[in-house]
This record gives C-alpha cells, sequence and structure tokens, in this order.
C-alpha cells in the first residue's frame, strides 16, 4: 500500500469557496502517467498538480480529469502554497519548478505568491464562421497563442453576460477559448473555456494570462495591471508584464489535507 499526501488549495483567492480548487499530490518519485491520470480523475476538479520532491529543481506536471497539461497557472500557485506552509524551510521565499515547458518560478510576497512564466504572444487571426458560433457575440479582434484563442469583445458586460457555444468551443485547433474586454473596476476582465479537457468553463486560469497580459499590456500602455477573471466562482489576479516574461500573483486559501491510499496493484 502507497501512501501520497494530498491538499486542496483555492488559489487566486482569499476565501475557500472561490477561486479556483486545484489538488496537490507530493511524490517521492513519478507514477506512471496512468495512475496520475486515474488520480486526477478520481479528484474531478480542473487540474491536480503532482509534485516530484526528489528531483532537482522540483518536478511538477498536471493533469485534468481527461488528460495531461503542458502549463497551468492556479495549480502551480496551489503547489507553491503547500510547498512553503509544509515542505520547506521557513523564510523561503522562491521555488523553481522543472515543467514542459521549462524552468517556472514562484515567489512569495507577504500572502501572495507570484507566478513567474514566460509570456506567449498574441498573433492575431481571421475570425471564422466557427469563432463567431463559438463566442455569439460581437468580436472586435482574435488573437491565438501557444495554447489558446483570444477574442476581444467590447466590454466588460458583454464577457459576463455571453452564453459560448461549447459544442463549436470543442471544434477549435486550440486547448480552448479566452473571451476578453477591458473592465469597469479592473483594467482587464476575462472567461476561459476548455470543453475539451472536461473543463466548460475553467474558475481562474493563470496560464490564460500569460497571453492575457501581454495583449493588454499594449493596448493600455502599461505594464502593471490589476484582472478579474469573471467566472461564477471568480478570481482577482495581479499582473506584470516584465520582458519576455509575466508575474502572476493572488492569494490562496487552504481547503483540505488528506493521504491517497494506493494498492500495489493499481
Amino acid at each position: 500500500m502507497k501512501s501520497i499526501p494530498i491538499y486542496q488549495v483555492d488559489a487566486f483567492s482569499k476565501k475557500v469557496f472561490s477561486g479556483n480548487p486545484a489538488a496537490v499530490c507530493i511524490l517521492d518519485e513519478w507514477l506512471t502517467d496512468k495512475l496520475m491520470q486515474g488520480i486526477a480523475s478520481e479528484n474531478n476538479l480542473s487540474e491536480t498538480a503532482f509534485v516530484n520532491m526528489n528531483t532537482q529543481p522540483l518536478g511538477i506536471r498536471w493533469f485534468t480529469p481527461e488528460c495531461e497539461m503542458g502549463l497551468c497557472g492556479h495549480a502551480t500557485l496551489a503547489s507553491a502554497r503547500v510547498l512553503f506552509d509544509e515542505y520547506l524551510a521557513k523564510g523561503k521565499k522562491e521555488i523553481t519548478f522543472s515543467a514542459q515547458r521549462g524552468l517556472l518560478k514562484t515567489i512569495k510576497r507577504h500572502e501572495q505568491i507570484f507566478l513567474d512564466f514566460p509570456a506567449d504572444k498574441p498573433i492575431e487571426q481571421k475570425i471564422t464562421d466557427v469563432i463567431k458560433e463559438s463566442v455569439g457575440a460581437n468580436i472586435r479582434h482574435l488573437f491565438k497563442g501557444c495554447d489558446d484563442y483570444l477574442a476581444i469583445l467590447d466590454d466588460e458586460a458583454s464577457v459576463r453576460n455571453i452564453s459560448v457555444n461549447m459544442r463549436k468551443v470543442s471544434e477549435l485547433n486550440s486547448r480552448g477559448l479566452i473571451i476578453s474586454a477591458q473592465g469597469d473596476d479592473y483594467d482587464f476582465v476575462s472567461r476561459c473555456f476548455y470543453p475539451n479537457s472536461k473543463i466548460d468553463e475553467d474558475p481562474v486560469t493563470g496560464s490564460a494570462h500569460t497571453l492575457l497580459i501581454p495583449y493588454w499590456a499594449d493596448i493600455l500602455k502599461k505594464n502593471n495591471l490589476n484582472a478579474y477573471q469573471c467566472s461564477e466562482r471568480g478570481g482577482a489576479l495581479i499582473c506584470e508584464l516584465k520582458g519576455e516574461r509575466v508575474l502572476i500573483g493572488g492569494y490562496t486559501a487552504r481547503y483540505l489535507d488528506g493521504t491517497i491510499h494506493i494498492n500495489s496493484k493499481d
């Protein structure tokens, strides 16, 4: 019988029941892909992070209930919170992770944790019929990054009131669809949809902001931005463009600690 520590953390929120929940599994060696996928499916959260404590830098991988992801912001934020609280020396302020896309850094600043991720480059796209049918609202501009399409709408109300056609979103040649507009109280707002990963709407998506931050920094002519992802749970993000990197910061709230028991035959 193998025991695996598991934690659940609400990322980009000061309190539980908001932000984006992620599970964090602490490992002393990598499990098989099949077993990690099985655990993520059993957890049935948008992402489960697996952290290998015996690699340098610390290895991190992320799984949705359906598949492995190349990058996940909120589950990295959740992982950093657990490590800072439970596994690292008191006073340590930075963690470097080794991931599929290279080295990722997390930085603790008082009660907030910041992700230091590579910036994604928005490339303008033609607005196709599939995109129009996916969004169902007026699209001012359309871009694509490494993973997602980014549709810019008229205003915050359009983003909040959107009714996305999930079947059409699942037909896009991308991980998913981000919609965004300039905010009323924040610099920009967004929502994110990933039906192919069994996540119709992701509550707060750190990785999407690797694309959103460069776009809005250019439009608003400022490198320090306050953002809000206006899903049902919602979450606020503190953003900064630093050359080819972005800083994505927020609060975290721990929800539960536990243990997974895996039979050696599983």
